[in-house]
C-alpha cells in the first residue's frame, strides 16, 4: 500500500480523507471520542503538508436518507475542538453545500462533509450506483487518503470505489492497524492468547475456525459462553444461547483438543433471576447453573484464571467484553481481562468496538495496551482471513 508520502507534493491540493468517526452518542453528547482522537495523526500530517483536507464519515444506520439524528455535527465540533481550529460541516455530501465549502478551504484547513451514509449509493450492492457517487466524491478531491479502518472490510463508495477513481494511499491510522494485525496472523510471539467475548457465538465462528490454528489458547467469555457450555452438556438455564451453533461448538471443542490447543471456559458464572442492573447475583458453577436463573458476567474464579492465564502470554488480542460490562455489578471479568492485558510483557491488542469502549469506560488509558483496534468487524474479519476491500483496493 502507498502511504501518504508517497503521493507527493500536497500542497494546494483537495485531500479527501475517509476516517471512522462513527462514535457512540448520549443525544449530541459524544461518550467515547476514541475513533476522533485516532484521527488526528494522519488529518494533521495532511494539514502540515498544507493540503485542503476534506473528510468523509458515517454515522449509525440512516440507510441512505437524510436524518438528522445521524448528522455528523457532534463529531465535527470535537474534531474542532482537538485540532483547536474550525472543522466547517457541510449541509450535505455531494450538493452545492458541500462543493462551496470545498471551494472555501485554504491550504491546511479542514472542513467536513454530512454522513456518506445520507447518500443511496453509498452502500449500494450494485457496482454502477456505487461507481456514480464515488465519482462525485471524486470531483471534490486531487487525492484520497483511506484511514478509517474501521469501515475497510466494506465495499462502499467513499471506502472502495472512490480509492480507484484518485491517486490513492492509506493513512497512518490504517498502516498501524495492518501492521498490528500482520503480527497476529503472521509468526506471533508464543505463548499466544486470543480472549473472545461478546454476546453471539455466530458473529465469531469463523474467527475461532482460523484462530484454533494459529493460537495457542482461547480463552471464551461474555453471553457466547453459553452455547459453549450448552455444547458440554450443561445447563444454562435462562442465559443467551445460540441453540443452532451448539454442534459447530462442538467441533471446534473437538479440534482444539486433537490439536493440542486450550479453549478455557469459566468454571464459575454471576447469575441474576432477570435482566437488570439492580437484580440480584449469586455466583454458581458453570456445570450447575439453575434453570430460573441468566448468566450476566463471569466469577470471580474464573476472572483470576482468565487473567493469570493472558498475563504468562507474549501475545494477546481481546475482542468481547466477559458480561454486560455496561453494568457496573457485571463488569468485574471484564474489568480483569483488562487489568491482565496492561501487564502483559509483549504485545497487547485490544480488537476495538465493545472491548475499546469498555476499557475507557472502566477507566483505563489507550497507552495501558499495547494497541487499541479501532475495527472491532475490520479486525476479526482480517484475522478470519478474508479480503477486506477497503485494503485489497489499495494494494499497490
Amino acid at each position: 500500500m502507498k502511504s501518504v508520502t508517497d503521493l507527493g507534493d500536497l500542497r494546494g491540493q483537495r485531500v479527501l480523507v475517509r476516517c471512522d468517526l462513527n462514535v457512540p452518542l448520549d443525544g449530541d453528547t459524544i461518550t467515547d471520542d476514541g475513533r476522533i482522537r485516532a484521527s488526528l495523526p494522519t488529518i494533521n500530517q495532511l494539514r502540515e503538508a498544507g493540503a485542503k483536507v476534506i473528510v468523509l464519515a458515517h454515522l449509525g444506520r440512516p440507510k441512505g436518507k437524510v436524518n438528522s439524528e445521524f448528522s455528523l455535527a457532534p463529531a465535527a465540533r470535537r474534531l474542532s475542538e482537538l485540532l483547536d481550529a474550525e472543522v466547517t460541516l457541510a449541509d450535505d455530501v455531494v450538493g452545492d453545500s458541500a462543493r462551496a465549502t470545498v471551494e472555501a478551504l485554504a491550504d491546511g484547513q479542514v472542513a467536513m462533509l454530512e454522513n456518506v451514509r445520507f447518500e443511496p449509493g453509498e452502500e449500494s450492492k450494485d457496482d454502477g450506483e456505487r461507481s456514480e457517487l464515488a465519482d462525485k466524491y471524486a470531483a471534490l478531491g486531487d487525492a484520497f487518503v483511506s484511514d478509517g479502518f474501521g469501515v475497510v472490510h466494506r465495499k462502499q463508495a467513499s471506502v472502495y470505489d472512490l480509492a480507484s477513481k484518485l491517486p490513492s494511499a492509506a493513512g497512518g491510522l490504517v498502516e498501524a492497524e495492518v501492521e498490528v494485525l500482520q503480527k497476529l496472523t503472521g509468526d506471533a510471539a508464543r505463548p499466544y492468547v486470543v480472549v473472545l467475548g461478546g454476546a453471539k457465538v455466530s458473529d465469531k465462528l469463523n474467527v475461532i475456525a482460523n484462530l484454533i490454528r494459529t493460537a495457542d489458547t482461547l480463552v471464551i467469555g461474555g453471553g457466547m459462553v453459553f452455547t459453549f457450555l450448552a455444547a458440554q452438556g450443561h445447563e444454562v438455564g435462562k442465559s443467551l444461547l445460540e441453540s443452532d451453533q451448539i454442534d459447530a461448538v462442538k467441533g471446534y471443542l473437538d479440534e482444539a483438543a486433537s490439536g493440542g490447543k486450550q479453549i478455557i471456559l469459566p468454571t464459575d458464572i454471576v447469575v441474576v433471576p432477570e435482566f437488570a442492573a439492580d437484580a440480584p447475583a449469586t455466583v454458581v458453577r458453570a456445570d450447575e447453573m439453575p434453570k430460573d436463573q441468566l448468566g450476566l458476567d463471569i466469577g470471580p474464579e474464573s476472572a483470576e484464571r482468565f487473567a493469570a492465564v493472558i498475563e504468562k502470554a507474549h501475545t494477546v488480542f481481546w475482542n468481547g467484553p466477559m458480561g454486560v460490562a455496561e453494568m457496573e455489578a457485571f463488569a468485574k471479568g471484564t474489568r480483569a481481562v483488562a487489568e491482565a492485558l496492561t501487564k502483559v510483557d509483549g504485545l497487547s491488542v485490544v480488537g476495538g468496538g465493545d472491548s475499546a469502549a469498555a476499557v475507557r469506560d472502566l477507566g483505563f488509558a489507550d497507552d495501558d495496551f499495547g494497541h487499541i483496534s479501532t475495527g472491532g468487524g475490520a479486525s476479526l474479519e482480517y484475522l478470519e482471513g478474508k479480503d477486506l476491500p477497503g485494503l485489497s483496493v489499495l494494494a499497490d
